[in-house]
């Protein structure tokens, strides 16, 4: 391991307060740790995604804050933008707060990537996956 560098960061306090849960259930010895392993594993999905090759079909799953002014908007906008790959969409309410987003695709991986980096990055967006068959 290399040198250990000290790190701030903004972190809801729900998000905080659940993770935080989570590393007392699994017997993490301090959040330190269950952040590094989280950052591993968020690295080692995002190099497998980089090797997918060539057409692809499969969802992106989101979840996200649709009351975050603007972010429907932008969603539909980046959908629009990758047509070519978007077969259809399902939208589900899951709270007053939440709402989770189904996204068909099928097309080259490496565009499937970049849609599914383009939505990952808006503010608002809470969690993305990619699952390819």
């Amino acid at each position: 391991m290399g040198k250990l560098e000290r790190i701030c960061i903004s972190i809801p306090s729900d998000l905080l307060g659940e993770f935080d849960e989570a590393v007392r259930e699994v017997g993490y010895p301090n959040r330190s740790k269950a952040v590094q392993d989280a950052m591993r594993s968020f690295l080692a999905e995002l190099k497998a995604s980089k090797m997918m090759r060539g057409p692809v079909r499969g969802v992106i799953v989101m979840i996200y804050a649709h009351r975050k002014p603007g972010l429907v908007q932008e969603i539909l906008e980046v959908q629009h933008e990758h047509e070519e790959l978007v077969r259809a969409t399902m939208h589900i309410h899951l709270s007053e707060e939440e709402c989770l987003e189904v996204i068909a695709t099928s097309g080259d991986a490496s565009e499937i990537r970049e849609l599914a980096e383009t939505l990952r990055v808006k503010k608002g967006i809470k969690a993305l996956k990619v699952v390819v068959l």
